[in-house]
């Protein structure tokens, strides 16, 4: 790999199309003498590293505090402070604090199943979202060949329902819209035996749902996992059905009712706390103001 395929900016670049885990550590301060000066970067992932703030411990100190974050899908941003004579075990006799910012990458798994006329428009909508997509389907020559060019876009061949749902990543999202209703069946049936799926949408009518939940509760699912099931997508609170039908409309008002949920779950696990970010006395101390 070249140097400048190498560089941080387009590592960083890389890895936010592609919604991958990742951080990127700026120094932005330098006091006395340090390896590199302020606004020197490097991208730090599970594995690898790209750029460098100089080498040496200090750098392994960086590369140490960005993983452990990783590790912990501790997003967002923070400061740490490197005495380059203790913590950092170098001889340098300086001080730098460095800005970490840690990207969780595309927290959203979505799964798509049938790449039918509805299915084309909502993972072509999707594309602009930061979430993963797996889209299956058992026609190969119906994906589109703009899915091989899109980012965290990956089409699998679906051989059967229960190999479908096991590749899929625990609270993912499930849109289920293929062109059997026999393998729709299958694989809400499936959903439901996993268990820890975000959402599960069905497309079609109130009485195929009433069909298939006839069947599904004489497998033996309860209500409450019943429940789980939206059909038909993008249906409005009080029921109705978008009185536009094309492929287009459907998946627009399918994928609005998704962004919903995503947000809403997004908002249950954000807890009370108003305050993010740095604390103003930090910043005060690294960056004071020239009107003070």
């Amino acid at each position: 790999m070249n140097a400048v395929a190498n560089s941080w900016h387009a590592q960083l670049h890389r890895l936010q199309q592609e919604g991958l885990p990742h951080a990127l550590a700026t120094q932005v301060t330098s006091a006395g003498s340090t390896p590199r000066e302020p606004g020197s970067r490097m991208v730090i992932t599970a594995t690898e590293t790209f750029d460098t703030l100089g080498g040496g411990h200090f750098e392994w100190q960086v590369i140490e505090a960005a993983r452990k974050r990783l590790g912990d899908n501790q997003a967002g941003i923070s400061l740490e402070a490197f005495a380059l004579g203790g913590r950092s075990g170098q001889c340098c006799g300086g001080f730098a604090n460095v800005l970490i910012e840690v990207f969780s990458g595309a927290a959203i798994r979505l799964a798509v199943f049938g790449a039918g006329n509805v299915g084309r428009e909502l993972v072509r909508l999707a594309g602009s979202l930061n979430w993963r997509i797996q889209w299956f389907d058992e026609r190969q020559e119906f994906f589109p060949g703009w899915a091989k060019e899109q980012p965290r876009l990956s089409c699998h061949e679906l051989t059967d329902a229960k190999t479908a749902v096991a590749s899929l990543s625990p609270d993912s999202h499930a849109l289920v819209m293929t062109h059997d209703h026999g393998l729709d069946r299958a694989l809400v049936d499936t959903l439901l035996q996993r268990g820890d799926c975000a959402s599960i949408g069905l497309i079609g009518s109130q009485g195929k749902w009433a069909s298939f939940r006839s069947r599904l509760r004489a497998t033996g699912h309860g209500e409450q996992a019943l429940a789980q099931v939206r059909c038909p997508i993008g249906a409005a609170p009080d029921g109705r059905k978008p009185s536009d039908k094309t492929p287009y409309a459907i998946a627009l008002v399918g994928l609005a009712e998704l962004v919903h949920l995503v947000a809403d779950g997004a908002d249950n696990q954000a807890g009370d706390d108003t305050y993010r970010g740095l604390a103003p006395q930090q910043l005060r101390t690294v960056f004071p103001s020239s009107h003070s």
